[in-house]
């Protein structure tokens, strides 16, 4: 699923139009990767929580040249689903 599916999803399950349900999804977006910059935690009762995690410094290879080189700290995003979003995911497979 893309976003445009995601729209089309989000339009056919409500009272909106394409527009509406196009300016509905890019606000949820927006809201969720606002509260992640932030460093909040996102928390979607049945869904899941998005999350924030830090990565330390660590050595690594360079793949082209095999040189020993440091990768800096990162910032990534982590998900965890709710036990209800696990199920569902178990009762289809």
């Amino acid at each position: 699923m893309n976003k445009r599916d995601l729209v089309a999803a989000v339009a056919a399950g409500t009272d909106l139009d394409t527009a509406a349900a196009t300016a509905a999804v890019d606000a949820a977006l927006s809201a969720v990767a606002d509260a992640l910059g932030k460093g909040e935690k996102v928390s979607l009762p049945g869904f899941g929580t998005f999350e924030t995690r830090t990565r330390a410094a660590r050595s690594g290879r360079n793949p082209q040249t095999g040189e020993p080189m440091e990768i800096g700290p990162s910032t990534t995003v982590a998900f965890k689903p709710a036990s209800a979003l696990k199920a569902a995911l178990t009762a289809t497979s």
